[in-house]
C-alpha cells in the first residue's frame, strides 16, 4: 500500500495535553525529516487551536488552521491538575470533568471543520475504575466511549486501560490499547539486577495478576500474590483512609528484593499499605511500577513519608500524567511513552499494522537477553 500524505497528518491538543503533544510531535517531525529524501517543506504535524474558558466554566474550541480532509490526532491528559492557560490571559486548574468537555468542544470543533478521520489520543482513559456495576450502579466507563463515537471519534488510542472489556461497550470506534511494560523494564534494569536469585515479582491484588504474571514470565522470576480483603461500605478518602480490611502474602519475600506493577496509583493508600505489609513480611527493598501515576490528593507527601521510612525504594512511572512536583522526588522515575505513541500515530496514518507495538513481548525479550547477569558488568551509562 502506498504512503499516506504525511501533510494529512496532525496532531491538535485539549488544553491538559499541550505538553504529551508537543513531544509526539517532535518525534513525528524528527522521523520524518530523516526518512525523507527531501525534508523540505518539513510538515508542522500541529494544528493551532484556541481554547477560551468563559466565566461561567463554559469552554470553546477554535481552529486556527484547516483541518478539511486530515487524519486528525487529539491529544488529552484528564489527569493534569496543572494550572492552565486559556485564550485572553485567564489561567486555571480543571478537574477531570472540566477535561471531558475540553475534549468534547475540541473533537466537535475538528468534526464541523471536515477532518477526514479523528482519533483521539486519550493516555488516561476517564472513569475506567467505573468499569464493573454492582447493584445501582452506573457503567460510566463504557458510556464515555459512547459519547466519544456519538461525536464522531473513529479510534482511540489509550494506554494500559483499566479493563480491556472497556472496549468492547464501543459499536463503531476503533480501540488500540497500548503497554509501558518495554520502558518500565527499560528503566528498571538500570537500577536494579533483575536476574539475580533474591529477586521476585508480586502482585499487589488479584485484578493486576495477569499483568505481574507478564513481568514475571519475562523475568523467569517467581510471581507472589498479595490477596486484601477490602470493606466495600468505607470510601477510600487519602493514603490513610482506605477500604483495606486485611492482607495475607501467598508467597515469600523474605530477604528478597520485590516488584510490584500496577495500571494507576491514584491516592496511593493500596499501594502504600502493601508496601508495609511487604516489609513487615522481611522484604529487603521493594520497587513499584504505575503506568498511569495519578498521585491523587496529598498523596506525594504520603509516599515522602513513606520513603523516609524505608518502605519502598523507588517507584517508576511514565509520562502519561501531567507533572512537575513528582519530578522532583528522588524516589520516583519517569519514563516517557511519547515515542511509542508517536509510532503508532505514525503506523495507523500509513496504514500500517500496530500489533507488534501492543503486543510488545519481542522487544522485551530481545533487551532482557541484554541485560547483565550477576557479577556482570554493565554497559556504559548503565550504572546502578
Amino acid at each position: 500500500m502506498s504512503r499516506a500524505d504525511p501533510f494529512k497528518l496532525a496532531v491538535l491538543a485539549c488544553p491538559g495535553g499541550r505538553a504529551f503533544a508537543k513531544e509526539v510531535i517532535a518525534h513525528l517531525q524528527r522521523w520524518y525529516r530523516r526518512k525523507s529524501e527531501n525534508p523540505d517543506p518539513l510538515p508542522s504535524f500541529n494544528i493551532n487551536v484556541r481554547h477560551t474558558l468563559f466565566a461561567n466554566g463554559e469552554l470553546k474550541a477554535e481552529l486556527l488552521d484547516s483541518v478539511r480532509g486530515g487524519d486528525i490526532y487529539i491529544v488529552a491528559d484528564v489527569e493534569n491538575r496543572y494550572p492552565l492557560e486559556f485564550h485572553g490571559g485567564v489561567t486555571r486548574a480543571l478537574t477531570i470533568n472540566d477535561h471531558l468537555i475540553s475534549i468534547f468542544v475540541t473533537v466537535d470543533a475538528v468534526k464541523q471543520a471536515g477532518a477526514g478521520r479523528i482519533t483521539l489520543v486519550l493516555p488516561n482513559y476517564p472513569y475506567s475504575r467505573q468499569h464493573k456495576r454492582r447493584s445501582r450502579e452506573g457503567l460510566t466507563a463504557s458510556r464515555i466511549g459512547i459519547i466519544f463515537e456519538t461525536l464522531g471519534v473513529n479510534r482511540l488510542l489509550t494506554l494500559d486501560i483499566h479493563s480491556s472489556e472497556i472496549g468492547n461497550s464501543f459499536r463503531t470506534m476503533g480501540f488500540d490499547n497500548l503497554h509501558a511494560s518495554y520502558q518500565i523494564i527499560r528503566e528498571l534494569s538500570k537500577i536494579e539486577e533483575i536476574r539475580e536469585g533474591n529477586f521476585v515479582v508480586v502482585s499487589p491484588d488479584t485484578g493486576a495478576v495477569d499483568r505481574n504474571k507478564f513481568y514475571a514470565t519475562g523475568f523467569k522470576k517467581p510471581l507472589a500474590l498479595l490477596y486484601k480483603e477490602r470493606d466495600y461500605s468505607r470510601i477510600s478518602k487519602d493514603a490513610n483512609e482506605n477500604n483495606i480490611a486485611e492482607i495475607k502474602l501467598l508467597g515469600s519475600v523474605r530477604d528478597k528484593t520485590v516488584f510490584m506493577a500496577d495500571d494507576i496509583l491514584g491516592t496511593g493508600g493500596t499501594l502504600l499499605k502493601a508496601m508495609g505489609f511487604l516489609k513487615d513480611q522481611g522484604a529487603k527493598k521493594v520497587i513499584a511500577a504505575v503506568s498511569l501515576p495519578l498521585f491523587s490528593g496529598d498523596a506525594i507527601a504520603y509516599f515522602d513519608a513513606a520513603h523516609r521510612k524505608g518502605l519502598f525504594y523507588r517507584i517508576i512511572g511514565t509520562n502519561a500524567v501531567y507533572h512537575e512536583e513528582l519530578l522532583k522526588r528522588e524516589w520516583y522515575l519517569s519514563v516517557s511513552v511519547s515515542k511509542l505513541f508517536a509510532r503508532t500515530i505514525s503506523r495507523l496514518h500509513q496504514e500500517q499494522s500496530v500489533s507488534s507495538l501492543l503486543d510488545n513481548r519481542a522487544p522485551i525479550e530481545r533487551l532482557l537477553a541484554e541485560v547483565p547477569g550477576p557479577g556482570e558488568n554493565r554497559g556504559p551509562g548503565e550504572g546502578r
